[in-house]
């Protein structure tokens, strides 16, 4: 197991209850881990799967998740493959088959995938080893991210071949779940002998500041000069997270914006720069954070109030994972109590609405009855409901409760990289190469730069292609397409944009079914998670941490030291003692032997005596 980890990930030891996980899994049990942010989820199913026979089946509901993990396990020279929304019929199809033949240890798969008939009949004829599924919360109707497709997984699981077992061992990871939220996932995936394994929700060195302030940016900005180190600055809205960066650069603070409305190229300069400590302070939505492993994250600070404590928990998480003392700094004010309150509201527009939302957006799409299924749509919300005369917010949450009642997915605004695959063989290529001295150059630039363009769609960079063979961009696009034309290559080009994908066909007015006690639960739930939301941010008569952990299920735990309550609390107790010794010296005209005396014949216990007496020595 050591020789293994040393091997691809280059660790000597693993993390709190990596090595439990790992072996459970080993041993063909359906397991369920629960670990913090930053608490290496991903090396506990990838090294077993590594250990054992066949293909590992990823189940992710995050695109650019499974994209970073597949790119890091080809980086270790480990064969792995995603397949999510945007991908055509013909590229499912190739990835498909190479799972199946081409010696891969992982596929990675979105949830919405598996109901598919295609993905059914290939699946069928893997040799499974692990059916893992991350994000594990979402299967919960309880937790804060429930997707539906992931219903689908137990049944899947029936139909698997598994390579060294009689069925498949589910591996479930999560970082949020409460204990409510753990046995319906272990419930719903049909664990055959429930094993939950959980690492402590506990961080000794996060310390957990809430504060509340009618000057929010002059609060952030405090916080930037104050704490040395890199940061992560979260606000729910683009704009929000723009005007933010721009201040924090008008005040000479190092800063940069990020936000999925940017450019792919973009984002990943940006991101880079900050992981690579260029740039010291990071201002993002919740876009940004998933799967990056950066330890030396000093604070981690909230510019609005997040709509769950799971979201807060995750986001503050991703500070202080080497160990040090970090910050998770809330700044808030009535106005957050107000929006979060409202949110419920907006979130779950009526019924009726919702339902000719669907066909509104069926016809926008141009989608006719009993058609769409399995098919992804580029797809604006501010466009479609400009053209409807729509509230472009309350058609998003319409559209999302229609995405949660499992009948459509829209994905976050994503950028697909390009892709190209040679379609002619290796003797045909060569005769078109010895045609044109152009095109065998360029062919030859593509070959050498990108391997597998003759088994599988290969993501290329167009620019990259550019800097190598010293063309000008537009050149290799044109190129590229003018083999296209000629039937030597498939060529994809790269797009950004939303994604509508139809689980189901069309369905008429009357099959379009919501029901309606659903909607009340819901609704119920999500109030339930603000309100749990506000009443932590309210509370400054408790532990923070505290707080935390008890909403995670861990009952026993003692007060941190660290948070805002705790050192408040300590600031009044030091107070308290401070005029208790001053009136004592007074009683005792300030001679201290005679007040340490007294002192010891008043208290009551060895910790208090020892507590004043070291006031009545410094004062």
């Amino acid at each position: 197991m050591l020789s293994t980890l040393k091997k691809y990930w280059g660790y000597e030891a693993f993390r709190p209850m990596q090595q439990e996980i790992i072996t459970s899994a080993l041993h063909g049990d359906d397991t369920l881990a629960i670990l913090p942010t930053g608490g290496g989820k991903s090396i506990c199913f990838q090294l077993p799967a590594m250990m054992k026979a066949g293909i590992c089946l990823v189940v992710s509901p995050l695109i650019a998740l499974m994209k970073d993990q597949v790119q890091n396990l080809k980086a270790k020279g480990i064969l792995a493959q995603a397949i999510y929304s945007g991908m055509s019929f013909h590229e499912i199809d190739i990835a498909l088959d190479n799972a199946i033949y081409g010696d891969y240890k992982f596929l990675y798969v979105s949830p919405e995938r598996l109901r598919t008939k295609l993905f059914k009949a290939r699946v069928a004829k893997m040799s499974i080893n692990y059916l893992v599924v991350d994000e594990a919360h979402c299967i919960s109707s309880w937790g804060y991210d429930f997707r539906p497709d992931y219903l689908q997984i137990a049944e899947i699981r029936d139909s698997l071949n598994c390579s060294w077992k009689e069925s498949v061992p589910i591996i479930a990871l999560t970082a949020t779940a409460t204990p409510i939220v753990a046995s319906d996932i272990m419930e719903k995936l049909s664990f055959k002998r429930p094993l939950l394994l959980k690492s402590s929700f506990e961080r000794p060195n996060l310390s957990y500041v809430f504060r509340e302030s009618e000057d929010k940016l002059g609060q952030i900005l405090k916080i930037c000069n104050k704490v040395n180190g890199s940061g992560i600055i979260y606000a729910a809205k683009r704009k929000s997270v723009e005007d933010l960066a721009s201040f924090l650069k008008s005040q000479g603070i190092d800063a940069a914006s990020y936000h999925a409305g940017m450019e792919q190229d973009e984002r990943n300069r940006i991101q880079e720069a900050w992981k690579s400590g260029q740039t010291r302070i990071i201002v993002s939505t919740n876009a940004f954070g998933m799967g990056i492993d950066k330890p030396d994250v000093r604070f981690v600070c909230h510019y609005n109030i997040p709509e769950s404590i799971e979201s807060y928990f995750q986001e503050a998480g991703r500070a202080g994972r080497d160990g040090k003392r970090a910050y998770a700094i809330l700044v808030w004010n009535h106005y957050d109590i107000t929006r979060l309150n409202q949110i419920t509201q907006s979130a779950y527009p009526p019924l009726e609405y919702i339902k000719d939302i669907y066909q509104k957006v069926s016809i926008y799409l141009q989608i006719p009855y009993e058609g769409g299924e399995g098919m992804s749509y580029k797809f604006d919300v501010e466009e479609f409901a400009k053209k409807y005369n729509l509230n472009a917010t309350q058609a998003y949450y319409a559209i999302k409760y229609i995405e949660g009642a499992g009948y459509w997915e829209l994905t976050p605004e994503i950028e697909i990289s390009s892709k190209i695959m040679f379609i002619v063989n290796r003797d045909e290529l060569y005769r078109i190469q010895l045609k044109s001295e152009d095109l065998d150059t360029f062919i030859k630039v593509l070959l050498r730069m990108y391997p597998g363009l003759f088994t599988n769609y290969t993501d290329i960079d167009e620019s990259k292609i550019a800097r190598v063979g010293r063309y000008a961009v537009q050149a290799v696009k044109s190129k590229l397409i003018e083999l296209s034309q000629k039937g030597v290559i498939k060529y994809v080009p790269k797009i950004k944009s939303p994604l509508l994908t139809y689980a189901t066909e069309r369905l008429t007015e009357s099959n379009f079914f919501l029901s309606h006690s659903d909607y009340i639960a819901q609704i119920e739930r999500h109030r339930s998670k603000i309100n749990s939301m506000i009443e932590l941010v309210r509370d400054n008569s408790n532990c923070r941490s505290q707080s935390l952990l008890k909403y995670f299920g861990q009952e026993e735990s003692a007060p941190c030291g660290l948070c805002d309550v705790c050192l408040n609390k300590k600031r009044e107790h030091d107070s308290r003692g401070e005029d208790y010794i001053a009136g004592l010296l007074k009683d005792c005209n300030g001679d201290k032997y005679a007040a340490a005396l007294k002192l010891k014949e008043c208290c009551d216990n060895e910790n208090s005596y020892n507590y004043l007496l070291s006031l009545l020595r410094n004062y």
